[in-house]
């Protein structure tokens, strides 16, 4: 399989696994996120690729370049050394260890052992950990995390709540503020809440948010616990991407101090700004293989969340930096049809001047062939 094909293949496994036909319980976190990484690094292959047939020409070189990586289906591409089904192998490698720890201990199936000794397992044995650095993608695939131990605070939580279902305990988890906190469902929440040496259950599990002040999941106790939105699988992948989503804008636009995905909307908005021809040429450069990755994880969350019009917005104000106009004003069209009117009367002057620039477009691309083809 050439990669071009891998990458649509990868797509498909994505879209098929988050497919609304299949109940929300029976999607797998794990696969979901190791197919958003099988795509993204055959995307990083095929640049690779393109890089290499690049160099071999402006040199001149009468070697044949390296041959093209290949693979005969999605599961079969190696990340980090090993295969989709060995990572999910890893997984339950990891619930293994946690039996093993609690045959040692003589411990039946009381709740808190359990978690004890998922802890001990994940955070000791294992060595994993959350991300300092928050603008490092790698900490957002979840075959790197399993790797290195270095994760997102959401790969974490995926990794946990992964583990304990092979262990046949549910975990759940909800959105609270930038956090995303998880726990076991059970009718005795102050147990999670109760401290030892230190720390809570629910505190270890869910890493220093809960004791900072400034996060709203400082807030939470075993009262409100029972009073948060439970998130669904289809929810948490949202998450992920929209994280990786950001990491990938804000990389890209790293050169471009301030400049946010909704920068041009204020600007084309202002009442004694005219349309200038030349505004094409006024789009901001970015780093194209970070913006092409982060257009890549907002098409994921549109397969998840179609009707969301501010995703879609996202989508079209990145093809509009992409200089992909064609495409971004069918995204931001459809995205006002949604949009509360307010938002609407935003989009509107910007779509319309984007018009403008896919004709200017078209037009210089038709001059520059029709110069061409004078002999």
């Amino acid at each position: 399989m050439m990669i071009y094909q891998f990458l649509e293949a990868a797509r498909e496994r994505f879209t098929q696994e988050i497919s609304f036909q299949s109940k929300d319980k029976d999607i797998s976190l794990a696969k979901a996120l190791l197919y958003i990484a099988a795509e993204d690094e055959a995307f990083l292959a095929l640049n690779r690729e393109i890089d290499s047939h690049m160099l071999h020409n402006e040199r001149r070189d009468l070697s044949s370049p390296s041959d093209a990586e290949e693979w005969d289906y999605v599961e079969a591409m190696p990340l980090a050394g090993k295969n989709i089904s060995e990572w999910l192998s890893e997984l339950d490698a990891i619930a293994k260890q946690v039996e093993a720890e609690l045959v040692s201990r003589e411990i039946g199936c009381d709740l808190v052992e359990v978690l004890e000794a998922v802890n001990k397992v994940l955070f000791e044995l294992r060595g994993f950990k959350r991300s300092s650095i928050v603008t490092d993608s790698k900490c957002s695939y979840l075959h790197f995390v399993l790797s290195s131990g270095c994760a997102s605070a959401i790969l974490l939580s995926v990794i946990y709540i992964e583990v304990c279902r092979r262990l046949n305990l549910t975990i759940v988890g909800s959105r609270v503020g930038e956090d995303f906190l998880i726990w076991p469902p059970t009718g005795n929440p102050e147990e999670l809440f109760k401290v030892t040496s230190g720390h809570s259950l629910f505190g270890v599990v869910n890493g220093k948010c809960v004791d900072d002040p400034r996060s709203k999941a400082s807030d939470i106790n075993s009262n409100s616990l029972l009073g948060l939105d439970i998130a669904t699988n289809r929810d948490i992948i949202g998450i992920a991407l929209a994280n990786l989503m950001r990491i990938y804008w804000k990389r890209a636009s790293r050169k471009n101090y301030g400049l946010m995905l909704t920068s041009p909307l204020r600007s084309v908005h202002k009442a004694d700004e005219k349309f200038n021809k030349n505004d094409g040429v006024n789009v901001p450069l970015l780093r194209p293989q970070e913006l092409r990755l982060a257009i890549m994880a907002s098409q994921r969350l549109l397969i998840l969340q179609p009707h969301n019009w501010s995703l879609r917005r996202d989508y079209g104000m990145m093809l509009y930096y992409s200089r992909e106009y064609e495409e971004a004003v069918q995204e931001l069209s459809i995205c006002m049809a949604f949009a509360p009117e307010e938002e609407a009367e935003v989009l509107e002057p910007f779509v319309e001047k984007l018009h403008l620039m896919r004709l200017e477009s078209s037009w210089k691309s038709l001059e520059k062939k029709g110069r061409l083809a004078v002999p």
